[in-house]
């Protein structure tokens, strides 16, 4: 079982989250009663919608992890799964989202996910120039 597969497996047990194609054309997702929240893209790449809000008030923690993209103006961030701990810390982030997205403004509409604007380099060839 892949660590995508493995998150998606945890989180479809979630309460407040039902599964269904995402809006991308690519993948799986997991959506609230508001909004898509996951999108499951591959073995290890995941886009995560948080709102506007939330990732300013997150940025420097999101921006200090290896496992984590932003895309400027996106509020998607792109989780890349190496490890149990990635599954861990997007699990963490997914709750950030349901309470975020519970919250949201009407101003703060959902936005395309980063699938085919973000690339994620294996972890061991990030530092290999």
């Amino acid at each position: 079982m892949t660590l995508a597969q493995r998150a998606l497996e945890r989180l479809h047990a979630w309460p407040d989250l039902t599964a269904g194609p995402a809006s991308c054309g690519t993948g799986r997702a997991l959506r609230s009663v508001r909004d898509e929240i996951v999108h499951f893209h591959s073995d290890r790449d995941v886009d995560l919608h948080l709102t506007h809000r939330a990732i300013q008030r997150f940025q420097y923690d999101l921006g200090g992890s290896s496992a984590i993209r932003l895309v400027p103006g996106s509020r998607w961030v792109t989780v890349h799964l190496d490890c149990d701990t990635d599954v861990d810390l997007l699990l963490s982030l997914v709750s950030i989202a349901l309470k975020a997205h519970q919250a949201r403004s009407p101003a703060d509409l959902p936005s395309d996910c980063n699938f085919h604007r973000v690339t994620v380099l294996p972890r061991s060839a990030a530092g290999d120039f």
